[in-house]
């Protein structure tokens, strides 16, 4: 397995965040984590990540614990702004090739095609689409076996989510898996090849989703509904 989890649990005070959780991730397919703001999404992936410690439990990557070769293989895009607004697009270039052995320039010079961004553009007027469009860019563009991508929609119009989506679907090989965290289940549907809900920090299901589609009868929209009503 290139990510398993093993009785995971994470706490804030008297919260528990992430609760028990045990989870195998295999290499060359799409998961979806899905559930809606503050079911534990966010914390998982921050923990696989290594920025935040589990309260208890085990996470062991590519057969390493969190740490440094953990993250050589590690990509976690995160909903924050994280690329600098004073840069311009190739400025985030620039960077990117400093910070991180494995960021191909090449491959991201095709997303910038494809994503309809100029090297010149600033980063502080690009709009919310334009922007996570750049981030995924930036994110997709490193040479990683698990990516992590927490909430990629957030806030797109459909146009620059049908690239989007796109861009994740031409990335996944045999040889990675993209772990993708989303509330908009109807746009994610199509591409996920595993589903995992999680509710108040706990697993709920989780299954391959053709096979879940089978036996509950149902779309994954329409199972994400019932689990979240």
């Amino acid at each position: 397995m290139l990510l398993e989890t093993k009785n995971l649990s994470k706490g804030f005070l008297n919260k528990k965040a992430v609760n028990d959780i045990t989870l195998s991730i295999e290499q060359g397919k799409i998961y979806g984590l899905l559930g809606p703001n503050g079911s534990g999404k966010t914390t998982f992936m921050k923990m696989v990540a290594g920025l935040l410690h589990p309260t208890s439990g085990t996470i062991t990557v590519d057969g390493n614990p969190v740490g440094t070769e953990s993250k050589k293989v590690t990509v976690y895009m995160s909903t924050d702004n994280f690329i600098f607004k004073y840069m311009k697009v190739k400025n985030v270039k620039s960077f990117f090739l400093d910070f991180y052995e494995d960021f191909d320039g090449e491959k991201f010079d095709k997303l910038l095609d494809y994503m309809d961004l100029d090297m010149d553009m600033k980063v502080s007027s690009l709009s919310t689409g334009m922007a996570a469009k750049l981030k995924i860019a930036a994110s997709l563009s490193r040479k990683a076996k698990i990516y992590m991508l927490d909430e990629p929609l957030n806030g797109i119009d459909l146009v620059a989510r049908e690239k989007i989506i796109n861009t994740i679907v031409e990335s996944a090989n045999e040889g990675n898996s993209i772990l993708i965290s989303s509330h908009l289940v109807d746009e994610m549907e199509k591409i996920l090849d595993e589903v995992v809900f999680i509710k108040a920090g706990e697993i709920v299901l989780k299954g391959n989703a053709e096979i879940v589609r089978e036996q509950r009868g149902k779309s994954i929209v329409d199972l994400y509904k019932e689990v979240y009503a």
